[in-house]
């Protein structure tokens, strides 16, 4: 979204401002329904949450940004209603999260997460599982004891089967030589859209909003999630580690065919053509090659195609918020979030 130095700095205050409060909101809700709850893998989740080091100790370690939560209170506000109304709907799609990153870092092999062990590093692979399995368990457990009527609870339901199937298509890419954008795209949007469209969804109509608003502030959260899952997939290639907290370059080291790369690939250039025979390769890339593998998708095009592809997704959103007729507040806090989210360094 374009704008002067001053706007831009001001949603990015605000954006800030608003992941901060969602954070506060929302972990003493999930440190209940945890500690309520749960006995044999209290510790593993609770240290995959942030709140316990790997001896069980007190910590103060990373907890995520809790951006879906975000965009559940501000959806809540945008309707009229206030961020406090959509507590329990906030805990539970930062659960549905958790529970898809747990299994995510044990499928890619990634050992790291939030500057520290992944949680199947730090207590080993059955341990990861489960730790997944509880926080998705728990999270229709919170939306039930919240008194929210079954459609919610089969919208969460139909989210976590499109989550888990955008998470199929992914590592199906890894197996297949050839990927269009599309298809990319339509993984994109079940993998990370579909959890940021019902965290919209579930924040207006708890607070009170009827299912056509709902729907459009879903679609607002659909797009924006695809624009999300872009910018995550550029950091994961041009980002600093010590920033983002996840190993920089893993996505090429394990040949993950994501939208620069797709471009790059598709993009008939000599530098395409060189990053096509590094990916062809059957043996691990060394760092090097690696880095080099980066150099290439950005002099073929791919990193200009997929920030261009991040902000077609924005307009497409910015359209269905406005069609939503927010309130004030709410359109201004989408907005920020929708900005910090796809300008972002981790």
């Amino acid at each position: 979204m374009a704008g002067s130095a001053p706007v831009v700095q001001s949603l990015e205050q605000t954006g800030r401002g608003l992941l901060e409060q969602a954070q506060a909101r929302v972990r003493p809700r999930l440190r209940h329904h945890v500690e309520a709850r749960l006995l044999q893998n209290r510790q593993e989740v609770g240290y995959h949450l942030g709140w316990l080091d790997e001896q069980g100790r007190p910590s103060a370690a990373g907890a995520g940004k809790a951006v879906r939560p975000a965009l559940c209170f501000a959806a809540a506000q945008a309707v009229g209603s206030t961020a406090e109304v959509a507590g329990a709907a906030a805990a539970a799609v930062q659960m549905v999260h958790d529970f898809s990153l747990a299994h995510d870092d044990i499928i890619d092999g990634d050992r790291t997460r939030r500057h520290r062990p992944a949680v199947w590093a730090a207590f080993g692979t059955p341990a990861g599982v489960l730790a997944g399995d509880a926080l998705l368990g728990l999270a229709f457990t919170t939306l039930a004891d919240a008194g929210y009527d079954p459609a919610a609870l089969a919208q969460l339901a139909k989210t976590v089967v499109e989550l888990i199937e955008g998470e199929a298509q992914d590592v199906a890419f890894e197996r297949r030589e050839t990927v269009q954008p599309g298809e990319y795209t339509a993984m994109a949007t079940s993998k990370t859209g579909a959890l940021m469209e019902c965290a919209c969804a579930l924040g207006a109509l708890a607070g009170g909003a009827d299912d056509s608003r709902a729907r459009l502030l879903g679609a607002f959260g659909r797009h924006l999630g695809v624009a999300f899952q872009i910018t995550d997939d550029l950091l994961g290639i041009y980002g600093r580690e010590e920033v983002t907290g996840k190993p920089v370059g893993s996505d090429i080291a394990t040949r993950k065919k994501t939208l620069p790369v797709l471009a790059a690939l598709a993009s008939a250039t000599p530098a395409g053509r060189e990053l096509a025979a590094l990916y062809s390769w059957t043996g691990g890339l060394t760092p090097t090659e690696v880095e080099r593998a980066a150099e290439l998708v950005a002099q073929a095009g791919g990193a200009h195609a997929a920030r261009r592809a991040v902000e077609e997704e924005l307009e497409l959103a910015h359209a269905a918020l406005a069609e939503a007729a927010p309130s004030p507040v709410g359109h201004r806090e989408l907005l920020a979030l929708a900005h910090l989210l796809t300008h972002r360094e981790h």
